[in-house]
C-alpha cells in the first residue's frame, strides 16, 4: 500500500517545498477552481436585450391566465370541491414558497424570490398534469391550460436564470419543489392540485402588482 501511495505522488517524494506538496495534491485530488460554475449558470450565453421585457410579458400572461386555469381545474374534479373549496382546497396548508418582497425590494431580490415561485410551480405543474392525464384524459381544454402554462413558466425560469447569473451574480438558489404526487390516492391527486393552483393564482397576483413596475422602470 506504501508503495502506491507514493507512486500517485511520484514528484512530491522527497525533499520538496511545502508549497509544491500542496500544489501537487490539489492536482492529484482535482480541485475545483475558484471560479467554477455553478450548474445554474452552466451553458448561460448572455441575455438577450429584451430579456426585462420578456420577462414583464411572461408574468403578466400567467397572472391572466391564473384564474380561469384554477376554474377549469376546479369544474373537472367534481362537485366536491366546488362546493367545499375553503376546507378541500386551503391555499396556506401547501409548501408553495412565499413571495416576501415588496416595490421597495432590490430587485435582485425580486428576481430570486420569483425565481423560487416558478421552480416550484414547474415541478407542480409536472405532478398536476400528470396525474390529470390520468384521471380526466378527455378535459382537453384543461390539460391544453396546464401544458401551456408549464410551457410559459419554463420560459420565464429560463429568463430569470440568465438575469440572475450574467446581471446579479446569482449562481445558487434555494428552491424548494414540494411534495410528488406519486402514490397519493386520487382524492389527495386532486386536493394537491386544487391545493397548489389556488395558492398559485394568489402568488402570481402579487409577483405582477410587484414585478411590473419595477421592469418598466428599468
Amino acid at each position: 500500500m506504501a508503495s502506491s501511495h507514493q507512486s500517485r505522488f511520484p514528484m512530491c517524494t522527497g525533499v520538496v517545498p511545502l508549497l509544491l506538496m500542496i500544489h501537487c495534491r490539489l492536482v492529484a485530488g482535482k480541485a475545483l477552481p475558484v471560479n467554477n460554475l455553478s450548474p445554474m449558470c452552466e451553458n448561460m450565453n448572455l441575455c438577450k436585450l429584451n430579456v426585462l421585457e420578456q420577462t414583464q410579458k411572461l408574468v403578466a400572461l400567467l397572472n391572466a391566465t391564473a384564474q380561469d386555469l384554477f376554474s377549469i381545474y376546479l369544474d373537472c374534479q367534481g362537485d366536491a370541491f366546488s362546493s367545499h373549496l375553503d376546507e378541500l382546497c386551503n391555499a396556506t396548508t401547501t409548501d408553495f414558497p412565499a413571495f416576501q418582497v415588496n416595490r421597495t425590494s432590490h430587485k435582485k431580490e425580486i428576481m430570486v424570490a420569483l425565481y423560487k415561485v416558478f421552480a416550484f410551480l414547474n415541478t407542480s405543474l409536472g405532478n398536476i398534469t400528470r396525474d390529470q392525464e390520468e384521471l380526466n384524459p378527455t378535459a382537453k381544454e384543461l390539460l391544453e391550460r396546464l401544458h401551456n402554462t408549464t410551457k410559459t413558466t419554463r420560459g420565464l425560469i429560463s429568463n430569470l436564470t440568465c438575469l440572475l447569473c450574467n446581471k446579479y451574480n446569482v449562481s445558487q438558489v434555494d428552491v424548494t419543489y414540494g411534495k410528488s404526487s406519486k402514490g397519493m390516492n386520487v382524492f389527495k391527486k386532486k386536493q394537491r392540485g386544487c391545493q397548489v393552483l389556488r395558492r398559485y393564482v394568489q402568488v402570481v397576483s402579487q409577483a405582477a402588482h410587484v414585478l411590473l413596475p419595477h421592469l418598466s422602470q428599468a
